[in-house]
């Protein structure tokens, strides 16, 4: 199964968490951010990947599914 638009949006989303501070969140400004990411944040958080439907804080599962944005971002980046 490839990867959806709105799956794309949601990683990008996620990559933007820096994953060295939980104590660092993300905001997605409905009047500023693009629509895809405003829906992305609103779908990350209905499953329970962050805090808030505008961003906030990523949750304990979120913090594990960055990791693993990381990594693959990270395997796909090298040369």
């Amino acid at each position: 199964m490839p990867f959806s638009s709105d799956h794309i949006d949601e990683l990008n989303l996620l990559a933007m968490f820096d994953q060295s501070s939980a104590q660092e969140g993300i905001k997605v400004h409905q009047h500023s951010a693009a629509p895809e990411m405003v829906a992305a944040a609103e779908r990350l958080h209905r499953k329970g990947l962050i805090t808030q439907k505008d961003g906030g804080y990523l949750t304990s599962l979120g913090s594990e599914v960055v990791e693993q944005v990381q990594r693959v971002l990270s395997v796909l980046s090298s040369n």
